[in-house]
């Protein structure tokens, strides 16, 4: 292979670290220790953010919580403190409230911290900010709105890095929220349905095909977005990776589901009926570390070109 003249093979800088040891963190600690076999300091580390919670009222999905996944992370020997982001809560009745954002999970590693955005809180109905979906990680899908029958999405001004994408625009019912692999899903007019979630990113192909016990409740999918809520119609499902499913009006008081914990999902907009609880919460987020048992020896080269887009991606280090 031409390679500048050096003789090996081209290495991608994520797959040099798979099948090391592999821990899950699902709640803030002082300190993660690295492994003593860990004698590089390095690792792959993902970072979720807690997701939104969904809006009242034929509320939005909320927006799943930011999703960012670092290569050769240095892990200092003192350890590291970890702080795993909550979820928003869902938005309340009968004013249509929006929902609130997810905080911050944060890899603090002084020399390079990781920090991922909250997911942002679906927007809910008729309320002030016009039914708008909350920026975050993900943007909050829009809430139905009243005049003019238009919600704008979440995700504005963007997070940088970017970290997900945006809700849903709410032509009609609830949008959905987005996820970290897809926009939340608009909704038309006429009306007919709530907005499913965006979905979320897999990470198998770096941490190891599900399932895998430190996967906790998903398949090796996070941060999916909060489906939108209907008023008569069906509603959105929640995005693949945790997000929760809208739920649509009914006289025993249907309820939104949540966003999935230690996933970063958003959770489900909520109907508009007088006994209608509040809409779904966001799900917690989570850190997962993928160490290097050994010294990392790779036989060949970086791809210039898989440098400059981890770089421009903010996942290079």
């Amino acid at each position: 292979m031409a390679n500048g003249g050096i003789i090996g093979p081209i290495n991608d800088p994520f797959k040099g670290y798979q099948g090391g040891t592999v821990t899950s963190i699902t709640a803030s600690t002082p300190a993660f220790n690295r492994s003593p076999t860990n004698t590089a300091g390095l690792a792959n580390v993902l970072v979720v953010a807690g997701g939104g919670g969904g809006g009242g009222s034929t509320g939005g999905g909320g927006g799943a919580g930011g999703f960012r996944l670092i290569a050769c992370q240095p892990i200092p020997v003192s350890g590291v403190p970890v702080t795993i982001g909550g979820g928003g809560s869902g938005g309340g009745q009968p004013l249509g409230q929006d929902g609130t954002s997810g905080t911050n999970s944060i890899f603090a590693s002084a020399s390079n911290p990781i920090t991922s955005a909250g997911g942002g809180g679906g927007g809910g109905y008729n309320v002030p900010t016009s039914g708008s979906g909350l920026a975050g990680g993900s943007g909050g899908g829009g809430g139905q709105s009243q005049s003019p029958l238009t919600a704008s999405a979440g995700n504005t001004p963007p997070v940088s890095p970017p970290q997900g994408n945006s809700g849903g625009v709410a032509n009609g019912f609830g949008a959905g929220g987005g996820g970290a692999g897809a926009v939340g899903t608009s909704t038309p007019n006429p009306i007919t349905s709530g907005g499913p979630g965006g979905a979320g990113s897999p990470v198998t192909s770096i941490f190891g095909a599900a399932p895998q016990p430190f996967y906790g409740p998903t398949s090796g999918i996070y941060a999916g977005g909060g489906g939108g809520a209907s008023f008569s119609g069906s509603a959105g499902n929640g995005g693949t990776g945790g997000g929760g499913k809208g739920t649509s009006c009914g006289t025993s008081g249907p309820v939104s589901v949540p966003g999935t914990i230690n996933t970063g999902g958003g959770g489900g907009g909520g109907a508009y009926a007088p006994l209608s609880p509040a809409a779904g919460s966001g799900g917690s987020g989570i850190v997962i570390v993928q160490e290097k048992n050994g010294n990392y020896v790779a036989s060949g080269v970086w791809s210039i070109n898989d440098a400059y887009n981890y770089k421009k991606a903010g996942t290079w280090t």
